[in-house]
């Protein structure tokens, strides 16, 4: 029998509280309300719940100090934010406070309860994703070698490119996915103990993405194991390679980056990658 898994709900808006009620019960989750920051803590002293929802922009106390207050009540409590106002401001201070995981309102029933999950089954350190800066139009960040912290970056970075179609910004961060994963499995070895530097810069035409391992880097034309060394002939010959080595199944990361970006460049030595999208 599935364990129901508890949800505090942090909003001003009683809407918001009547929908997630709505999404995430039918799916396990018991859900508890409170209408503003104060209310969360009182909730909070009071007991543990799985995750934490709550919105940014509230009367009084908003959900950024929020977050800061709940490491002093309850420092393991794993929180996801939410909200209307989609800012690189919001994104780097929930980053900054630890957040689990970001959600844009309006959101589906499908993205909620993913986010709720992977929140709930989340392992992390807080220094796992440490922000170096923080100007909207050059945002730099440390990423610890776990593939976790991949998925956990991938979620709030989806949200920067705004003035791209929705199609288009999914394009964008399945491509930039890819990179931080190949540059964490492959340059970091999945080391803990190692980070991949990445940085996120907007110029009036164009978003950029750096991306800086910790490993010795690689040659393109000699990585038998990826989609990108296949010939016509043989589209599938790196999943054989793949098994043989012991590499978990994938390889298809270089080969769709490439479709998704307007431009992919690496450095010489192989662990340095731009990645281009035109506006």
């Amino acid at each position: 029998m599935k364990v129901a898994r508890t949800v505090l709900v942090v909003d001003d808006d009683p809407e918001i509280h009547d929908l997630v009620q709505i999404m995430a019960a039918p799916n396990g989750w018991q859900v508890a309300r409170a209408d503003s920051g104060d209310g969360a803590l009182e909730n909070l002293k009071a007991g543990g719940y799985d995750v934490v929802l709550t919105d940014i922009l509230m009367p009084g106390m908003n959900g950024l100090t929020l977050m800061n207050r709940i490491r002093e009540v309850r420092p393991d409590s794993k929180v996801v934010v939410m909200t209307a106002l989609n800012t690189p401001d919001h994104i780097i201070g929930s980053l900054r406070e630890s957040a689990v995981g970001y959600l844009r309102k309006p959101f589906s029933r499908e993205l909620l309860v993913e986010t709720l999950e992977h929140a709930a089954a989340s392992t992390m350190q807080a220094d796992d994703i440490q922000v170096m800066s923080d100007r909207p139009n050059w945002i730099a960040v440390k990423v610890r070698c776990k593939l976790a912290t991949a998925d956990r970056l991938t979620q709030f970075f989806r949200e920067l490119p705004g003035d791209l179609a929705s199609d288009e910004r999914d394009s964008v961060a399945t491509a930039f996915r890819e990179l931080l994963m190949n540059a964490i499995e492959h340059g970091g070895r999945l080391d803990p103990e190692q980070f991949v530097d990445l940085s996120y810069i907007r110029t009036s035409r164009s978003i950029v993405y750096y991306i800086r391992d910790p490993g010795n880097g690689f040659s393109m034309d000699k990585l038998p194991h990826a989609a990108i060394s296949n010939t016509p002939d043989s589209p599938f010959r790196h999943t054989e390679l793949r098994q043989k080595m012991g590499i978990r199944p994938g390889g298809f990361g270089l080969l769709l980056t490439k479709n998704f970006a307007d431009e992919l460049i690496y450095s010489g030595k192989g662990n340095e990658v731009v990645l281009i999208k035109y506006l």
